[in-house]
């Protein structure tokens, strides 16, 4: 699960971008309306976290301006304004849900999880591929009923690729996805989790089909 946080102050920002990494979601974040903007329209995420009080362009402004570029990403508004009119008008502008703060960590995060399930056509928590399955609600995988231990990293690679099967993800895309903005990637780190996680789901498996495939000069795709 990758996120766009798009709050001013700081210190909530890093708190709801180390609560949600502890869920095993990648977070960027920005701190301005303009600065969320450029993130939000050229990013590959599946929820937007958004304040109305930022500077430079409001959360409202910023929800619009998404909304009339057709980009439908989640968007779920996090503010101090927690008046009628304007849960109506964040509701009314685009937004899909609206949280007055101060908030519980936890029902922020059942309220995103929600709003990531709602477009997909996922019937319950439960990617499988082949033998290969991976429980989003509880984090775990399996091969051939045999539980595998995955670092953060690698679970978050593995559910975008069991997500887009048989799509082939260009390192690109990956990188994009499953590393934060910010994050200092070295040209071999895609090849260094991929060959991490071949370990553990293919090399494990010796008797099985390997699932884990290189399209070279393309990517990496999933599938038997």
């Amino acid at each position: 699960m990758k996120l766009l946080v798009v709050e001013d102050e700081h210190r909530i920002a890093e708190s709801i971008k180390k609560g949600f990494e502890q869920e095993h979601a990648t977070v960027d974040i920005a701190f301005s309306g303009t600065d969320g903007y450029d993130l939000a329209s050229s990013g590959d995420y599946e929820c937007i976290i958004l304040d109305l009080m930022l500077p430079e362009k409001t959360g409202l402004e910023l929800c619009k301006d998404l909304r009339n570029a057709h980009i439908q990403t989640p968007i779920l508004i996090l503010t101090a304004k927690g008046q009628t009119q304007d849960k109506v008008k964040g509701l009314d502008t685009g937004a899909d849900d609206y949280m007055t703060k101060p908030f519980s960590f936890e029902e922020l995060l059942a309220r995103v999880r929600a709003l990531v399930r709602r477009p997909k056509i996922l019937v319950d928590s439960t990617l499988t591929v082949s033998d290969l399955t991976l429980d989003t609600s509880t984090f775990t995988v399996t091969r051939h009923h045999k539980k595998i231990q995955l670092t953060g990293k690698e679970y978050n690679l593995l559910e975008y690729l069991m997500r887009h099967t048989p799509q082939t993800l260009s390192k690109d895309q990956i990188i994009a996805h499953v590393w934060d903005y910010h994050a200092d990637i070295l040209p071999n780190t895609v090849e260094v989790t991929i060959r991490n996680l071949r370990k553990k789901i293919d090399n494990s498996f010796p008797s099985k089909k390997t699932l884990i495939r290189t399209v070279r000069g393309f990517g990496y795709a999933i599938g038997a």
